[in-house]
């Protein structure tokens, strides 16, 4: 047995029933094999695998709070800290009742990968809650995010850990999360970001994983000979990376023909309005059924089935493994010619593969994904150094991460002889940033 079939049989066995966890280390380990074969006996004596497999620390607590009827309320509440190797831990906080401990595990180990490819001095962590803040007044959501940052405060700052949002967690709960921790601790600092633009927050920030998607699946198009302009893309999801993949997508020429949510998908053969779109979603808070509702030429479909919309490009922007086997079939059938992930791991192991076989360009979520954590780093420089850039400066510097992401992946596959392979290539060059550190600072 191999020295990654033995650390993932380990990973199994010591952490069950965590089959997201199972999953993001059996994908990495199965492409790092490469490396790993090249170094097995430097890194058997280390221990590098069986660090790099285990968080650092995974903090789990209850949060009470008290709901409009008066009633308590009790959820779980969890910070995954896993690799600090290169920097702080960063990565988002998620609300949603989905969550549990292996899915924060899933997260915060591919965030070690993915925040080493921005290559800024950023560590890998994730956490969130059970919450559900849909349908909760605004009270509410603020009794929660106090309980939860009070709890919460003891183990972030603004050099050891810093959450951003995710899933559930936007400008809203971000502000009554740095509310409480400020209160608690008399620090005004960047311990948070994602905070708002009069007090820390950066410009882009909100459209930042979106057009970081668009940015690096544009510098992947080019060196296919191949442009964004005109083609028919279809994106999942009508959150923050969905509207602003969808947006910078239209600005370069692309026509978006459907977007999301978790109950049904919209089709405009005109092109999607993203005015209608972000009215529904940002302002409203609406469901996306009422896009079909505003607009004559859209059709709104209730359930799955997003995939068999024909398409050039396909952008999953909604949640992990909701591109399944059948759905990658529909879309090579239909004559897709790329995937770029827009979430984290939104593909099945089997649809990755699939895909990958047919000849398809694919760019895995840690690569694509990371224009969010990327400006989030950039937000905490600014705090640093107390400042404030314009929205030219920000974007710019976004747009140049991701075009050095997309050259060390594209690079790393070429150099271990799996050109066009970014799976392989973006886990080797996320990698290897990160074991050079851990082996420079010993046995930690």
């Amino acid at each position: 047995m191999s020295y990654t079939e033995e650390i993932y049989a380990r990973v199994v066995e010591q952490n069950p029933g965590e089959p997201e966890f199972h999953q993001a280390v059996k994908e990495v380990l199965d492409t790092l094999k490469l490396v790993i074969d090249a170094n097995e006996e430097e890194y058997r004596k280390l221990g590098i695998l069986e660090r790099l497999v285990e968080p650092e620390r995974i903090i789990s607590f209850r949060v009470p709070w008290v709901d409009d009827q008066g009633k308590v309320q009790i959820n779980k509440g969890y910070r995954v800290q896993f690799n600090s190797a290169i920097g702080p831990y960063k990565g988002g906080l998620r609300f949603h009742p989905s969550v549990n401990q292996s899915i924060l595990k899933f997260l915060g180990f591919e965030q070690v990968f993915k925040n080493s490819l921005t290559g800024l001095p950023i560590g890998g962590g994730k956490g969130g809650s059970n919450f559900d803040p849909k349908g909760k007044s605004d009270r509410e959501v603020m009794a929660f995010c106090q309980s939860f940052m009070t709890e919460l405060h003891k183990y972030i700052g603004a050099d050891q850990d810093v959450p951003a949002g995710d899933i559930g967690v936007g400008g809203r709960e971000i502000g009554y999360m740095y509310g409480q921790y400020k209160r608690l601790t008399g620090l005004y600092e960047g311990v948070l970001t994602g905070k708002g633009l009069t007090w820390g927050g950066s410009l882009v920030r909100t459209q930042a994983t979106g057009y970081g998607l668009i940015y690096i699946l544009n510098e992947m198009l080019k060196e296919a000979g191949k442009a964004l302009e005109g083609q028919t893309v279809v994106i999942s999801g009508s959150g923050n990376v969905a509207i602003y993949a969808a947006e910078k997508a239209e600005e370069l020429g692309a026509k978006v023909v459907a977007m999301s949510d978790s109950n049904g998908y919209v089709y405009d053969p005109e092109g999607i309005k993203l005015d209608v779109v972000k009215d529904i979603k940002e302002v409203k808070r609406g469901r996306i059924k009422e896009y079909a509702e505003r607009v004559d030429s859209a059709v709104y479909t209730e359930g799955k089935g997003i995939w068999t919309v024909k398409c050039d490009i396909a952008l999953p922007c909604a949640t992990q493994n909701e591109l399944n086997l059948e759905d990658a079939k529909a879309l090579v059938a239909n004559g897709c010619f790329a995937v770029a992930e827009g979430a984290n791991m939104p593909t099945t192991r089997e649809a990755t593969d699939f895909i990958q076989e047919q000849g398809l360009m694919f760019m895995p979520g840690k690569a694509s994904n990371a224009g969010g954590v990327a400006t989030s780093a950039l937000e905490m420089s600014q705090n640093s150094a107390r400042l404030s850039w314009s929205f030219e400066e920000v974007d710019a510097k976004l747009k140049g991460i991701m075009a050095d992401i997309y050259a060390k992946v594209s690079d790393a596959a070429k150099r271990y002889g799996v050109e066009g392979n970014f799976v392989a290539g973006a886990n080797i060059a996320g990698f290897e940033k990160v074991v050079d550190a851990m082996k420079a600072q010993g046995l930690v």
